[in-house]
C-alpha cells in the first residue's frame, strides 16, 4: 500500500495519503468543509477562505484547509498524528468573518436571481454566516460584462473565486478571462472586452458559486423547485455525455451536465447545454401523406395503411439516421430483413468494417488518454468532434503528453506535432520503425476521426491506422460523431458495400431519422423522424417520431459503452416513440415484430447482442488488424465543418444559428498588422 499519514479530524483518526489537502483528507472522514473557490477539477486557489480550519499545535490563526497538505503538519509532542478541528469556536469565529466579507458588496438580488434555490453563497450563508450586518457603507458596484449570447453576467454580485478564469484557461484553453485591479478595485474581466471563444463556455454557469454567470437563454424561465429532473444521455456527439434534462410540465427547460468520470467527467460542451430550444422548433407532430405532390395530414391509421401498401412486394431499404436509439436500429433491421430488404446505418460512407468491433470502435477507452505519452489524431478535429474529450487530450498534453496531428491543422487549444496533411503522411508513419523501448515504455494512443473514413479509400486509411497503432503498441480508438452509429453497427444495421449497395435497385427507402442524406428521385421514401429537415422535405410519407428526451433508449458511446438514456418528456401531438411506429408498421405489412412493449425489445436486442446488456461496461475488443492496403493521395478532411448545425435539431434552434454565425464571423476577422 502506498504510503499514509494518521490524521484527526474532529476526534476521528482517518489514514489518507500524506499528498491530500486537509479539505480532501476531511472528505475522506465524512466532514464536510465549505468552499468557494476550490473545486476538484481544477488548480488551487486559496483565495475564498471560506474552508479555513485550526489545526491544533500549529500558528495561533486558522489555515486554509485547500492550501495546504496532509504532509505539512507538525505531528504532536510524542510523534501523535496531527489533529485539525472543523467546527472549534476560533473556525465558527473565522467563518462568520468571512461570509460577513463577502456579504458586504453582495447586492440582495435572491428574489430575481436566477441561482436561487441552488445558490451555494444562500446555503453556506445560512449554514456558516449570522443573522445581521455591521456594514453600513455604500456597496460597491461593477459594469456586467458581454460575454456573448450563452452566458449572462451580473458581476456586482461575483466574489473573485476565479473558477471561471481557471477552467477557461486550464480546461476549456482560451485565454480571455482574467481578473484586473488590487483591493476593491479588483474584478473579473475579459480582454480587450472580447465575447468568450469556446464550445465548453457554458461550464462556467454550472461552476460559479453565485449568480454572477447565468444562463442567457434560460434566463427568467424557471425556478428550480419547479423542474422536473431526469438523469439521462446526450445525443449530440457521439461521446455519450451523461445529463439531466429538467422538464417544466411537457417543455424541456434546460439541460445540466451530471459527473462521470470514465465519460464526461463533469463537463458538457455547448451544443449539448443550449439545444433545448430545437426541440420546440419545426416539429413533426402529425403523419403526411403526399398527394398530387404535396403533404397533406393524416391519421395514423391512413399513414401506417399507406406506408405498408407502399412497402408489399417491393425492394425496400432501410436508413439509420444518426440520433437512433439502438432499439429502433434493431427493429427496422429486424423488421426490413424479413421483407427481403437490407438496412444501413452509415449513411455519411463512412469505411467502417461491419464484423470488426476492434476497427469501427478501437480497443482504447476514454479514460486511456488520461495515461496517455503520445496520443496521435488522424483526419479529425476533436475541437469540434468532441470537445469534453478534447478537453481531456489537453490536459494530457499539460501533464507532458506528445499529441501529434495528421490531418488539416486546426486550433485544438494546445500544441501538438503536424505531421502532415495528406495519406502519405499517414503511411509513411505507420510503416516507421519503432523500438522496443518506446513500445514498452510510453502508453501510446491512436484516435481516427470520421473524416479519414468517409472518402473512397476510408478502409485503406483505416488498414494505415490500425498498422501504425499496432506498430507502437498503441490502443485505438475511433472517434465517432454521429451517437447511434456504435449501437447500430452492433445489432448489424449494414449491408456489404455500404449504402450504395444498399440503396441500389430499392423501390421504396425507409428513412429512419436519416437527414445527412441526398436520396436521388426515384424511390418512395417513407420518413420517421422527429424535425421538419431534409429528410422530411424529400418523404412521401411521413412517421412523426419523438426527440431524444421524449424515449427511454439505448446509445452506444465512441468507445462501445451501452448506456440507458431515460424519458424526460413527450412527443407533441400525434408524435409517438420509434420503436413502436415500427412494431405497428410490422404488423401492417405482415412482418410482426415478436414484441409489445420494450422491455420485450430490450430482451430480443440482448439475446441477438449480449455485451448490450452490460450498461455502463465497456466491452473488450478483440484487436483484429483488417487487411493492410494503400489509400489514395488526397489530403484528409474533418468531418464536422459547422459545429453548431450538426442535426436536426441543431438546424431548428435559432441559438444554434446565432452561434453558427458569430462562429464564422469569428473565422472571417480580418487580421489587423499589429
Amino acid at each position: 500500500m502506498a504510503d499514509t499519514r494518521k490524521i484527526i479530524i474532529d476526534g476521528g483518526e482517518v489514514e489518507v495519503d500524506p499528498a491530500m489537502t486537509i479539505l480532501q483528507a476531511c472528505e475522506v472522514a465524512g466532514i464536510e468543509v465549505p468552499r468557494f473557490c476550490y473545486h476538484e477539477r481544477l488548480s488551487i486557489a486559496g483565495n475564498c477562505r471560506m474552508c479555513l480550519v485550526e489545526v491544533v499545535g500549529g500558528p495561533p490563526k486558522p489555515a486554509a484547509s485547500c492550501a495546504m497538505q496532509v504532509k505539512d503538519l507538525r505531528p504532536g509532542p510524542e510523534g501523535q498524528p496531527p489533529v485539525v478541528k472543523t467546527n472549534s469556536p476560533m473556525v465558527k469565529k473565522a467563518r462568520e468573518g468571512v461570509m460577513e466579507f463577502l456579504l458586504i458588496n453582495h447586492p440582495l438580488d435572491c428574489p430575481i436571481c436566477d441561482q436561487g434555490g441552488e445558490c451555494d453563497l444562500q446555503d453556506q450563508a445560512m449554514a456558516y454566516g449570522v443573522d445581521f450586518s455591521r456594514f453600513r457603507e455604500p456597496k460597491r458596484a461593477t459594469e456586467d460584462l458581454d460575454l456573448g449570447p450563452l452566458v449572462g453576467t451580473a458581476m456586482t454580485r461575483c466574489i473573485s473565486c476565479t473558477r471561471c478564469v481557471r477552467f477557461t484557461t486550464e480546461v476549456a484553453g482560451i485565454t480571455q478571462m482574467g481578473q484586473t485591479g488590487r483591493g476593491e478595485d479588483s474584478e473579473i474581466t475579459t480582454y480587450l472586452n472580447q465575447t468568450l471563444a469556446s464550445n465548453l463556455q457554458g461550464n462556467i454557469i454550472d461552476l460559479c458559486p453565485v449568480g454572477a454567470l447565468t444562463s442567457k437563454p434560460y434566463a427568467f424561465t424557471a425556478r428550480p423547485w419547479e423542474l422536473t429532473k431526469t438523469e439521462t444521455i446526450d445525443v449530440m456527439d457521439a461521446l455519450g455525455s451523461n445529463i439531466r434534462v429538467d422538464t417544466k410540465g411537457r417543455e424541456v427547460m434546460r439541460i445540466l451536465p451530471r459527473n462521470h468520470d470514465g465519460v464526461n467527467e463533469e463537463w458538457i460542451s455547448d451544443k449539448t447545454r443550449f439545444v433545448w430550444d430545437g426541440l420546440r422548433r419545426q416539429r413533426l407532430d402529425t403523419p403526411y401523406i403526399r398527394k398530387d405532390g404535396k403533404l397533406q395530414k393524416a391519421t395514423w391509421s391512413e399513414a401506417l395503411g399507406a406506408a405498408a401498401t407502399a412497402m408489399k412486394g417491393k425492394k425496400v431499404a432501410g436508413l439509420v439516421g444518426d440520433l437512433v436509439p439502438t432499439e429502433a436500429a434493431f427493429a427496422l433491421k429486424t423488421m426490413v430483413e424479413g421483407l427481403g430488404g437490407s438496412v444501413e446505418c452509415r449513411v455519411d460512407g463512412a469505411k467502417l468494417p461491419a464484423d470488426n468491433r476492434s476497427a469501427y470502435v478501437g480497443t482504447a477507452t476514454i479514460d486511456d488518454i488520461d495515461s496517455a505519452d503520445m496520443i496521435q489524431l488522424i483526419g479529425t478535429n476533436p475541437r469540434d468532434e468532441a470537445p469534453v474529450l478534447n478537453a481531456r487530450i489537453r490536459r494530457a498534453w499539460a501533464r507532458g503528453a506528445v499529441v501529434g496531428l495528421i490531418g488539416e491543422a486546426v486550433d485544438l487549444t494546445y500544441e501538438y506535432v503536424h505531421v502532415g496533411t495528406d495519406r502519405a503522411s499517414l503511411i509513411d508513419t505507420a510503416a516507421k520503425e519503432i523500438s522496443a523501448a518506446t513500445r514498452d515504455g510510453k502508453k501510446t494512443l491512436v484516435i481516427i476521426g470520421q473524416g479519414a473514413l468517409t472518402e473512397a479509400d476510408g478502409e485503406a486509411v483505416l488498414s494505415q491506422a490500425m498498422k501504425l497503432a499496432e506498430n507502437a503498441g498503441a490502443k485505438f480508438m475511433v472517434l465517432h460523431t454521429a451517437a447511434g452509429r456504435v449501437g447500430a453497427m452492433d445489432v448489424g444495421a449494414t449491408t456489404d458495400g455500404g449504402m450504395t449497395a444498399a440503396l441500389k435497385g430499392a423501390e421504396v427507402i425507409y428513412n429512419l431519422g436519416a437527414d445527412e442524406v441526398e436520396i436521388a428521385p426515384g424511390a418512395f421514401v417513407i420518413y420517421q423522424g422527429s424535425h421538419g429537415d431534409r429528410g422530411a422535405h424529400r418523404a412521401d410519407i411521413i412517421l412523426p417520431g419523438a426527440a431524444y428526451p421524449e424515449e427511454a433508449g439505448l446509445f452506444v458511446n465512441t468507445e462501445g459503452r451501452p448506456q440507458l438514456a431515460l424519458r424526460a418528456s413527450f412527443p407533441p401531438g400525434d408524435a409517438k416513440e420509434n420503436w413502436a411506429i415500427l412494431r405497428a408498421l410490422s404488423a401492417e405489412v405482415g412482418q410482426t415484430l415478436p414484441y409489445d412493449n420494450l422491455a420485450g425489445l430490450r430482451r430480443a436486442l440482448v439475446d441477438a447482442v449480449p455485451h448490450l446488456g452490460a450498461i455502463d461496461e465497456v466491452p473488450q475488443n478483440a484487436w483484429t488488424p483488417i487487411k493492410e492496403s494503400k489509400p489514395a493521395k488526397a489530403t484528409l478532411r474533418n468531418a464536422v465543418k459547422d459545429f453548431y448545425l450538426t442535426n436536426p435539431i441543431t438546424r431548428a434552434s435559432q441559438l444554434m444559428a446565432e452561434l453558427s454565425a458569430i462562429a464564422k464571423a469569428r473565422r472571417e476577422e480580418a487580421i489587423a498588422a499589429e
